[in-house]
């Protein structure tokens, strides 16, 4: 073979494992995302719930196996909080989805192109 087929036939495997790399990179991303879709809305009907409730009522956080009765307006705090902390996350979790979207265009592109410089390569190794 020569060597230049050699050279290209190796970066053509470097960019293949670098797109394949980056794929299961977007399935964990995508993953997270779910979650943390899953653990918002969670919390955002939690809010919904505690906002329902008057000044008087009783709440309790689960401890382990133990109720704590809790303070209605901390309680709101807290799951407030969460939110927002979770909103952060998926933010930066679309982002980071956004930009490993665009490296794959790059790495789908660059495969392209070295497929057919090395389809080209070949059949002029043949003749």
């Amino acid at each position: 073979m020569d060597k230049d087929v050699v050279v290209l036939q190796r970066k053509l495997e470097a960019e293949l494992k670098n797109f394949k790399d980056s794929q299961r990179e977007f399935s964990k991303l995508v993953q997270t995302q779910q979650q943390l879709d899953g653990q918002y809305f969670e919390n955002k009907s939690i809010l919904e719930e505690l906002q329902m409730l008057k000044p008087t009522n009783t709440v309790y956080k689960l401890y382990g196996p133990v109720l704590v009765k809790q303070d209605l307006e901390e309680s709101k705090q807290n799951v407030g909080k969460r939110i927002e902390y979770i909103t952060k996350e998926l933010k930066r979790c679309a982002e980071n989805i956004t930009q490993l979207e665009q490296k794959q265009d790059k790495y789908r592109a660059n495969l392209q192109k070295l497929q057919m410089q090395y389809q080209s390569q070949m059949a002029m190794a043949k003749q």
